[in-house]
């Protein structure tokens, strides 16, 4: 049996989306969506369930432990994308985040919990969703990249990463928070972290070009360095294709690297190479949940918390 890194859960919580469509009130800041031309909404949706499906086998496959939720409501869009309303951490801990948009809070599911406390060795469930009448958002680990290993919050400031929330959430669950602008090829700001940037636990991969302040990138740089981690540089273009929307998971045969096929393909031979020096590529065919501006990384919760016997 391999060892199990704390980076690298080995069960994850997923969703399938039965009505599932890009989100029209995510729109305006975030610039990684897109349009199906010629699809109706019974096809995009169709073929959204199809693709988690795939996903699923391929990543129970390579040994990775799904708990796998359906949707079949019309009015949450989004909810392919759990990790943004809830995260786990070690020591039993679990939270629960304010959502930026109206429609979005409506994916938060006691199930989910439930089968968390079920399964899983959970001490408490710190919920911030109240704050989302004070205009507070903080949305998961897509808000954040967490480095579990050196303790370290990751943060580009946006409409969805309040501040304050972050350093309350840091100060809650012990991590340091490292606060950034960082801006996509348009100039708009970077909507959600973890699409600038992946931690894994012996590389990362960052787009740090996208920080436009120089000295705080250096200092990011610094810090990521810090944890002995091979830094990866990806391209503003690489970031746009879902380069660094990825997440490294321990599988069965050893950690593995789950990725967008279209992310996969934007990376040159040298970064594979670096890559596949410390984990196992697993490219997954998501088009149609790409569309909605979020790729691998932002449909997979990982479960960072102890099994039950």
């Amino acid at each position: 049996m391999h060892n199990i890194s704390i980076q690298a859960p080995k069960s994850v919580v997923m969703i399938r989306p039965h009505r599932f469509t890009p989100n029209v009130q995510t729109a305006k800041d975030n610039t990684f969506q897109g349009q199906a031309a010629g699809s109706t909404a019974e096809q995009i949706a169709s073929q959204a369930h199809s693709e988690v499906t795939q996903a699923v086998s391929a990543l129970s496959d390579a040994g990775i432990r799904v708990h796998l939720f359906e949707d079949k409501s019309a009015a949450t869009p989004d909810s392919v994308f759990p990790n943004n309303w809830f995260s786990t951490h070690s020591g039993g801990h679990v939270a629960v985040y304010p959502m930026y948009s109206p429609n979005r809070r409506s994916e938060r599911r006691h199930d989910v919990l439930e089968l968390l406390k079920q399964r899983f060795r959970v001490q408490d469930i710190r919920d911030y969703s109240g704050l989302e009448q004070d205009s507070l958002f903080l949305e998961g680990t897509g808000a954040m990249v967490i480095d579990h290993l050196e303790r370290v919050a990751y943060a580009a400031r946006s409409r969805r990463t309040s501040e304050v929330l972050l350093e309350r959430f840091c100060a809650h669950f012990d991590y340091e928070p490292m606060v950034f602008d960082a801006f996509d090829l348009s100039g708009t700001p970077i909507y959600h972290t973890n699409v600038l940037m992946c931690i894994g636990t012996g590389f990362a991969m960052i787009g740090s070009n996208c920080i436009s302040d120089r000295v705080r990138r250096k200092e990011v740089l610094d810090r990521i360095h810090g944890g002995h981690r091979e830094v990866i540089e990806l391209s503003q273009q690489q970031i746009a294709d879902f380069a660094g929307n990825a997440i490294e998971l321990s599988g069965s045969d050893g950690p593995v690297l789950a990725l967008s096929q279209r992310a996969l393909e934007s990376l040159n031979a040298s970064q594979k190479a670096l890559l596949e020096a410390h984990v196992s590529l697993l490219p997954l065919n998501i088009p149609t949940i790409e569309l909605a501006g979020g790729s691998v990384r932002c449909m997979i919760a990982g479960i960072h918390l102890s099994e039950r016997p």
